[in-house]
């Protein structure tokens, strides 16, 4: 229990480190699949593609710890 608090620790602190400089370079939010909608002023997204990927990557990395 304790090696899975420190590994999504690691993995929390990494991402909050890299999350901001791999923002501008990639497509995350932008890809096709992500839906965009404007109305009234607001805008609304949908990132489908974006959580799917994700949750593929993470399965994997999760699958190869």
């Amino acid at each position: 229990m304790l090696k899975w608090l420190i590994v999504i620790l690691i993995a929390v602190l990494v991402l909050g480190l890299v999350m901001p400089r791999l923002a501008a370079r990639l497509p995350l939010g932008r890809l096709p699949g992500d839906v965009r909608l404007r109305w009234r002023g607001q805008e609304y997204s949908f990132p489908f593609a974006t959580t799917l990927l994700l949750s593929l990557l993470l399965s994997l990395i999760l699958r190869l710890l």
